[in-house]
């Protein structure tokens, strides 16, 4: 669950340990209108999320373009937790990071292993993200929900940032 202290205190920290934390987000080109899910794996050293993906997928063919700018949305886990994190996105097949995040899971869609001509990774280099992190405690919602409609302000149920990478 979303730690809104962590969020306030080490905004970065929390991000990634959200995205430690899930399974799929949604990747896609800045612009283009469509998102796919996608499986993310985070090097926290480079503020990098990889993702395998098919040489022969239209998000591959895009992030092969020069100054491809990416665009991934997570919620978390628990659905107290959201980002929509942006940078450059770039066709990348490094043999150690894949070594590295290779898994049964990613096996299954590349029936020839780690040397399958269709495999391929992409690099989402961080550079930008917004983060909404709200509260998991229904009494506290609900609080802040009727506290809003009697004084017509805002009800605070959260935390809302800008992270620059």
């Amino acid at each position: 669950m979303a730690d809104l202290k962590a969020t306030k205190t080490d905004p970065e920290h929390q991000l990634f340990d959200e995205i430690d934390n899930v399974h799929a987000g949604m990747l896609g080109i800045e612009g283009s209108g469509s998102l796919q899910p996608m499986a993310p794996e985070l090097d926290r050293a480079t503020k990098t999320i990889w993702f395998f993906a098919r040489t022969s997928s239209d998000i591959a063919t895009a992030a092969a373009k020069p100054a491809a700018r990416g665009l991934f949305v997570l919620v978390g886990k628990h659905h107290d937790y959201h980002a929509c994190l942006t940078g450059q996105l770039e066709e990348r097949l490094d043999p150690a990071i894949r070594d590295r995040f290779w898994n049964s899971v990613v096996e299954a869609w590349f029936h020839k292993g780690k040397d399958d001509p269709e495999l391929t990774m992409l690099a989402l280099t961080l550079q930008r993200g917004h983060v909404w992190a709200s509260t998991h405690s229904t009494l506290k919602f609900g609080w802040e929900i009727a506290k809003a409609q009697l004084n017509d302000k805002d009800p605070d149920v959260g935390v809302e940032l800008e992270l620059q990478f």
